[in-house]
């Protein structure tokens, strides 16, 4: 899959703009990048980063995305209300397919859609409970396991100004995930990362809190393979008009970095 991608990014010294992704998103490892999609339901990443996704696997990067939520209150019609999170789960793997992510990296962890807020955090669970991993469950016990696994060096995320509480919550537990998944707490989620990693958010429904940095500007065919991946969720009655939006704004995506440092007194010594 050829790239044909302009990337540009707005720093202190202007626009930057580049065939290169490396001249863009900072600190690149060429064959140690490994990028981290978590997606709060399974089309999110597909509407807010599909030409990203694209662009990760044309430049070869290890790609892997992460569905949060397993779909069940995303029915239409009333006989799909017990069967909608299998439907959707096939949906999921037949739209990233079409984006070309090999589905061994694809994961469903399995939480319930529309209700998150009992998750936050972590707790111990019944071993066979859907959302167990290792004897607990929560999303402080899932996040910080598969930055673990996967220990990507960028990570991407649902804006946090989504009006659907499901985005806000898997941006906050995601981040105080890094900050567990670095420490030797819970050592049987796995080794500790040794690097925190780039983090970045893509805008689904909302705007961003503030202006993204970067812009990815695709061809007619990336845009065309990401809108063939959000037809691929059929059982979603409204894909049309969305499918329509998408064809309207053209084959862009803009990516907001964000800074994800941990606190160190030394840096306001000067301003004072």
């Amino acid at each position: 899959m050829a790239s044909g991608i302009t990337y540009s990014k707005r720093t202190a010294a202007g626009v930057r703009h580049s065939t290169a992704i490396a001249d863009i998103f900072h600190d690149w490892s060429g064959e140690h990048e490994n990028w981290l999609f978590i997606s709060p339901h399974d089309d999110d990443v597909v509407i807010g980063a599909g030409i990203t996704l694209q662009a990760a696997l044309a430049e070869g990067v290890t790609t892997h995305v992460v569905i949060t939520t397993d779909g069940r209150m995303g029915y239409c019609r009333l006989p799909q209300r017990r069967t909608i999170a299998r439907i959707r789960g096939d949906e999921s793997r037949e739209a990233y397919r079409i984006l070309g992510l090999a589905l061994e990296h694809l994961d469903f962890l399995g939480f319930p859609d529309c209700n998150l807020n009992p998750y936050r955090g972590r707790h111990f669970a019944t071993i066979g409970d859907p959302t167990e991993m290792e004897g607990a469950s929560g999303l402080q016990n899932a996040f910080p396991y598969i930055f673990r696994r996967i220990r990507p060096t960028r990570v991407f995320l649902p804006t946090p100004t989504d009006l659907h509480p499901d985005h806000r919550i898997v941006y906050e537990e995601a981040l105080i995930s890094l900050f567990h998944a670095q420490g030797n707490i819970w050592p049987e989620l796995g080794l500790p990362i040794t690097k925190i990693p780039g983090v970045y958010e893509y805008a689904t429904y909302c705007d961003f809190a503030t202006p993204p940095q970067i812009r990815l500007a695709a061809s007619a065919e990336h845009l065309e393979r990401k809108l063939n991946a959000i037809r691929a969720f059929s059982s979603q009655e409204q894909i049309a008009a969305l499918v329509e939006v998408q064809r309207r704004v053209g084959p862009v995506e803009y990516i907001r970095e964000i800074e994800f440092n941990f606190y160190s007194p030394e840096k306001y010594a000067e301003i004072f």
